[in-house]
């Protein structure tokens, strides 16, 4: 993975005969995985439905060795249960879930999250190099400079801008400062302004560009939605934070009613996940900005074969599974 930290996963399997359903535990912190124990104490044994399994999860510790490091990710491994469990329900019953919900799998437009360490744009212009159409979704740090700005601007790739205001227990918020949202807006007038903090210092700028506002870290339930502190024109959908597929479709089910535009969001899914995230974008937000990019983008190198946007949906899917080609 891109960056100095090393990125852990773990995947649940479930099993029923000849069939399987996988979904992957994005928990951030390693020491969550390691402190699974050799023989998990979950016993899921039995006949049910989808919903009773899911009902099911209520009563369960998935931390029974220690207390996770954050409490965001209990919803992240009961994501990994739940969604393993509507891919086995799916095989099982041989059906996919575009047919569930009569809709096509599309072609999924996606951008790239990649880091910009220090306000160096080297690697955004490595990735340019080897594919020119790359649109990107980016975090911006105090130590972009006005040179940043100026460079990433006169690429005109970048769709997304994270400004890490609304957290939601995914990491630390940034403070506002008024000067640096002003440069995001003035230099990036095309991309989505993800998760700014609303203040009295930057309540009028905000107000002006209400339009690219996007709510995403913060977003588990509908209910975040509605207590968000702005009324976005955006979402970003990262199924993992939702834990339950109930809370997900619901969240989905309300943005499309409220006509707020959505987007997938990723949290560096590296197996199986990355395939459900790609999945759902093209079910239900194809078009928007989705940070889904193949796992060839989160690699140290830039490699020369590297493809470029749309992903072009499986031809014979089974369950929730993507086609997983050797460039990714």
């Amino acid at each position: 993975m891109v960056g100095e930290t090393t990125r852990v996963t773990s995947t649940f399997v479930l099993l029923a005969e000849d069939e399987f359903g996988a979904g992957e535990d994005i928990t951030h912190e390693a020491v969550d995985h390691e402190a699974l124990p050799d023989t998990l104490p979950f016993d899921f044994a039995g006949e049910y439905t989808f919903d009773e399994f899911s009902q099911s999860l209520e009563a369960v510790d998935f931390f029974p060795t220690k207390s996770p490091e954050r409490e965001a990710s209990r919803a992240y491994r009961r994501w990994a249960l739940e969604s393993a469990a509507l891919d086995l329900a799916l095989k099982q019953n041989d059906t996919t879930l575009a047919s569930r919900f009569g809709r096509e799998r599309s072609p999924v437009r996606f951008v790239v999250s990649t880091p910009v360490p220090d306000g160096d744009t080297t690697r955004v212009e490595g990735i340019l190099a080897v594919n020119p159409t790359c649109e990107f979704a980016l975090e911006p740090t105090d130590e972009w400079t006005a040179d940043t700005f100026a460079r990433l601007a006169e690429t005109d790739a970048v769709r997304v801008i994270d400004l890490n205001g609304q957290s939601g227990g995914d990491g630390d918020s940034q403070a506002p400062n008024p000067e640096f949202y002003r440069r995001v807006f003035e230099t990036l007038p095309d991309a989505i302004v993800a998760d700014p903090v609303v203040s009295d210092d930057v309540h009028d700028l905000l107000a002006a560009n209400s339009d690219r506002l996007s709510l995403g870290a913060s977003v588990r339930s509908t209910a975040d939605i509605r207590d968000a502190p702005f009324d976005p024109d955006w979402c970003s959908i990262a199924p993992s934070r939702f834990g339950t597929v109930r809370s997900l479709l619901e969240t989905i089910e309300y943005c499309a009613e409220q006509d707020i535009s959505m987007y997938g969001g990723g949290q560096c899914e590296l197996c199986v996940g990355r395939g459900h995230i790609q999945l759902l974008a093209s079910l239900f937000y194809p078009d928007g900005p989705n940070d889904v990019a193949p796992r060839a983008y989160n690699k140290p190198t830039i490699r020369a074969d590297l493809i470029s946007s749309p992903l072009e949906p499986p031809e014979a899917p089974t369950g929730m599974e993507w086609k997983q080609l050797e460039f990714e």
